[in-house]
């Protein structure tokens, strides 16, 4: 029976070892000092930002009751009367989810291309794959808010900008996302094709570009859906769209018409997330069938 706890030791057997050798079940005191430095660098690290950041429960239950005032001012929300009213508000929404999708659009046309010179499996050429993928580290560098307030300076204020932002932003985004995923492909569909006489085109079109679809547009869906989101933000630095609208409402003090807007806000992204995931589904369904 001892032989058999020595090879296959029971909760019995582990805890009469702990009585006799606690040592053995210790950590080393290279271990322990190792994690006591660790919690001490972290407590302390988090000591210093609440510190630094003059982090104190005065302050917070100060800014608790003057945001109750605000809420207090957004209710009851405001209802527009006239139809030209609303007209203005369903119009700052349609700009914004037209900026998205035209973002996302001239994005997804240029990094399309781009992202097979980053895939290893694709180009063989050590310094053309790398020059890529650095090129997509870099242009992913630049937040997208930063890139709508130089654009805001080039084109002045406007969709124009916000536009010409989310595009930049999902160049890098969308070229390091393909990338990997052609990346993550099986070479059995490849070897396959290229055993047929195929070309190399034919074998990155037959056999690789079936399995990255379903891949790609998740991708580009969920991106999508972010960039619905990012619009909103831009439109608050003067891109347009119903952000702007907001920030206008907001600098105006009319705070409950900015409880209707980001009541909206809020509508307008469940909606788009909601068709977004109806036609993922559907689209990736029909891409599973065809396989």
């Amino acid at each position: 029976e001892r032989a058999y706890d020595m090879i296959q030791p029971t909760e019995k057997a582990i805890k009469t070892l702990m009585q006799h050798h606690p040592r053995a079940f210790r950590d080393t005191l290279a271990v322990s000092v190792r994690k006591i430095g660790l919690w001490t660098l972290f407590i302390g690290l988090l000591a210093w930002c609440l510190y630094d950041f003059n982090f104190s429960p005065e302050r917070i239950w100060v800014g608790l009751q003057r945001l109750g005032r605000f809420f207090s001012f957004m209710f009851p929300p405001h209802l527009w009367e006239t139809w030209t009213d609303w007209a203005e508000v369903f119009t700052a929404l349609g700009e914004t989810v037209a900026m998205a999708f035209l973002g996302t659009v001239l994005g997804l046309i240029f990094a399309f291309p781009v992202s097979f010179l980053g895939a290893k499996n694709i180009t063989r050429i050590f310094w053309l794959r790398h020059s890529a993928r650095r090129g997509y580290d870099i242009i992913r560098a630049f937040e997208t808010l930063i890139l709508a307030l130089i654009f805001i300076r080039a084109f002045g204020l406007g969709p124009l900008a916000g536009i010409l932002a989310i595009a930049i932003s999902e160049i890098g985004t969308f070229g390091k996302l393909f990338s990997e995923a052609l990346e993550n492909t099986s070479k059995r569909p490849v070897e396959g094709v290229v055993a047929s006489g195929g070309s190399r085109f034919q074998a990155i079109l037959f056999g690789i570009m079936p399995q990255v679809l379903p891949v790609h547009l998740s991708i580009i869906l969920y991106n999508f859906e972010s960039n619905v989101r990012s619009s909103t933000i831009l439109g608050i630095v003067g891109a347009g769209g119903i952000g702007f609208m907001l920030s206008d409402r907001i600098s105006g003090l009319f705070w409950d018409q900015v409880w209707t807007i980001i009541f909206l806000i809020i509508a307008m992204v469940y909606i788009v997330d909601y068709l977004s995931g109806l036609i993922r589904t559907r689209l990736i369904g029909k891409v599973d069938l065809a396989k």
